[in-house]
């Protein structure tokens, strides 16, 4: 008797571990939500927007409704002066028309961190400007939330403002304890994007992927600018090739991983078992048919940073590229010493020990202090340097760790 009810309670702890192990998918009573976000601006930040369109045309066709994807995005491609090919944008060479019938929920200044934060906390009230479209989720639906940007140690730069990732947490736990989701995941594509989920718990279903640090790829010769970022690409290139009802998240994750290296995973590591339509299409739709994609041989990748002196290297003469190279080591010096000096001076300000000053200027310390941190980063912005200026993009001198 004894062996008998030790054999069925390892059996019944084998089961639960196994249970744990592979989330059961959405049932039929759930409905899947989609946030997208296109962090930036301008034409020769095309690539974030052409990402943000090419990801509801996946979810569109995969079957999840407008009603239930909300879309964040400048919107200054379509009709741009640059745009040779008004009305329509593209995320890969010969690339289809990506932008055709996208939302337009929050476009130009709506596209805000506060908003952005309004729409996951489902609070229609607090968004200003655009749709007032919001997440209306519940206990039994999931929350797929994709943001392609620009950013540095525990932000994201939205157009004219920055997200902190203690401003997400905190949302993604009012979220949680408000039952406002069953499952929700994250992809997030910016440089440092890894820094933005460190502190992700690992108990309240949520799961995220995030590039760490982005590179643009696809560099279009008719439209003197980059069509994607590769981690982005990679993800979405995947889902439109594999039947997404058979294509598990961790799959697609290995596939991301084996080309862009510095992916990394966060919170509840095994929603990763879950296949990728429970989040990118809806249950209880046909499946999209898998295209065929012709394979790209050279993706011309670039770190982020480096995108705006790319586009001008490429886009004028040899000559021209070559003063063009010269001003920009010369602006990189002076900015970098400028930003030396100017940092020296700050440090010395607030330790007044010059025997500090080294360490505290070499050794990238944790960000213990948030909203000293955001009270920083303002100043710097304000004073020093915005990274919002072309001038300064061209000339990419780098933020030192505050």
């Amino acid at each position: 008797t004894c062996r008998i009810m030790l054999t069925l309670t390892l059996l019944g702890l084998s089961i639960g571990l196994v249970a744990n192990a592979f989330p059961t998918q959405n049932s039929g009573n759930g409905k899947n939500w989609v946030v997208i976000v296109a962090g930036s601006k301008g034409w020769h930040n095309y690539r974030h927007q052409a990402d943000a369109c090419h990801a509801y045309q996946i979810v569109h066709k995969n079957g999840i409704p407008d009603e239930q994807i909300v879309v964040m995005m400048y919107d200054d491609l379509a009709t741009n002066e640059q745009n040779l090919t008004p009305g329509v944008v593209i995320n890969r060479p010969n690339g289809t028309n990506v932008y055709k019938g996208v939302p337009k929920d929050y476009t130009r200044n709506a596209v805000t961190p506060d908003n952005f934060l309004a729409v996951l906390k489902g609070d229609s009230a607090s968004t200003k400007q655009g749709s007032g479209k919001v997440l209306k989720s519940g206990p039994n639906d999931h929350v797929f939330v994709y943001i392609s940007a620009r950013g540095a140690p525990g932000l994201l730069a939205f157009p004219n403002d920055e997200l902190y990732a203690d401003d997400l947490l905190d949302v993604i736990i009012y979220m949680h304890k408000n039952k406002t989701y069953k499952k929700m995941v994250f992809y997030i594509d910016a440089c440092d994007s890894g820094s933005m989920m460190t502190k992700l718990p690992d108990d309240i279903n949520v799961y995220a992927t995030t590039a760490t640090n982005s590179y643009a790829c696809y560099y279009d010769e008719k439209r003197k600018t980059y069509l994607g970022d590769w981690y982005s690409v990679n993800w979405m290139e995947n889902s439109d090739v594999e039947d997404l009802s058979k294509e598990t998240l961790m799959r697609q994750f290995k596939v991301v991983q084996s080309q862009t290296r510095h992916v990394m995973q966060f919170g509840n590591k095994t929603l990763a078992n879950m296949k990728v339509k429970a989040f990118q299409g809806n249950a209880n739709a046909r499946p999209a048919p898998p295209m065929t994609l012709q394979p790209v041989l050279e993706p011309g990748l670039i770190p982020s940073p480096d995108v705006p002196m790319a586009i001008l290297n490429r886009t004028y003469s040899s000559a021209v590229a070559l003063y063009l190279n010269k001003l920009r080591s010369h602006l990189k010096v002076i900015g970098i010493e400028q930003l030396k000096q100017k940092m020296q001076k700050v440090v010395q300000c607030v330790t007044g020990d010059n025997r500090e000053n080294p360490k505290i200027l070499s050794v990238k310390m944790d960000r213990l202090q948030q909203q000293c941190y955001k009270d920083a980063v303002s100043h710097y912005k304000k004073h020093c340097f915005s990274w919002f200026f072309p001038e300064v993009r061209i000339a990419r001198p780098r933020v030192p760790q505050l």
